[in-house]
């Protein structure tokens, strides 16, 4: 039976993972370990697992995601972004298991007026960016089995999100501000999850950096209009500058990202991210 390790396995697309690792249960054990359980900063507690545990495949969902606590708590965004990643590349390489990698948008300063593609240059302008750039560096240094996925504006019905949080809010607010001057794409987590389990399935080996989101592009605007008009809220939405709502990180204003070396590496279809946010809401509606 094929051994699957996924790590942050109680995070949002390890919950996605989740889901749909119920249908093949019956070849494919599935390990889903959270950051209490399984620390990937801790490398001898990670070695005796890996060790202990003949792992196909390992899905690194673990990471430090709090955009702007990490510009406080650096040194903990580093280890679990870097350090973590690091051990878990050393320990994939040392048991010939494929690394499945997590990445984001934020590696890009948002500069650029086109889609980005892998090969353009990276230049992260907070340090959960950097933190996560200095990851995908550990995982071509030390795991050559590897496929690195850069995504952007993850959400799904699980844990804590863009989408559960505009819900929440038009459930108390008369109106709300939302930023419409930065650009991307919100990607459906499930979407994501079907993906990597298609690459465990077909075992497929075109290792490498890839992109993925849905198609289309949105702003934070955007995203939030399209949740209420589906979900019929009367909430007033007002669009406001970047300007009007400083944080403590700083954000790409542009991290639309390519997808066409995905599609044509997999043979990947991508729905339109309108069409997965009704899916995502549904799927919400049913565990509420």
């Amino acid at each position: 039976m094929t051994n699957i390790l996924v790590t942050g396995g109680n995070g949002q697309l390890g919950n996605c993972l989740k889901d749909l690792s119920e249908e093949l249960s019956s070849q494919y054990n599935f390990i889903f370990k959270s950051s209490e359980e399984l620390d990937i900063t801790d490398f001898s507690s990670l070695t005796s697992f890996f060790e202990s545990n003949n792992l196909n495949y390992c899905i690194n969902c673990a990471a430090y995601t709090n955009v702007d606590q990490a510009e406080d708590d650096k040194a903990l965004a580093t280890s679990v972004n870097v350090n973590g990643v690091e051990n878990l590349s050393k320990c994939c390489a040392g048991n010939g298991t494929v690394l499945i990698h997590i990445s984001t948008d934020f590696v890009f300063d948002g500069e650029s007026s086109n889609p980005y593609l892998e090969k353009d240059e990276t230049n992260p302008i907070n340090h959960y960016g950097s933190s996560k750039l200095l990851g995908e560096d550990m995982v071509l240094s030390y795991c050559e089995k590897h496929f690195i996925f850069r995504t952007s504006w993850l959400y799904s019905e699980h844990n804590n999100n863009f989408m559960k949080t505009m819900l929440k809010l038009s459930k108390i607010k008369d109106s709300l501000n939302v930023v419409w001057d930065q650009i991307g794409t919100p990607t459906y987590a499930k979407d994501l999850s079907k993906l990597i389990l298609k690459i465990i399935q077909n075992k497929m080996d075109n290792f490498g950096l890839y992109h993925f989101s849905n198609e289309g592009v949105a702003s934070w605007y955007d995203f939030a209009y399209a949740i209420f008009v589906e979900t019929e809220s009367e909430i007033k939405l007002l669009p406001i500058n970047t300007s009007e709502y400083p944080t403590r990180a700083v954000r790409p204003h542009f991290s639309v990202l390519d997808k066409s070396k995905v599609k044509q590496a997999f043979g990947v279809e991508i729905p339109h991210w309108r069409l997965s946010l009704k899916v995502a809401l549904k799927n919400f509606q049913k565990l509420n």
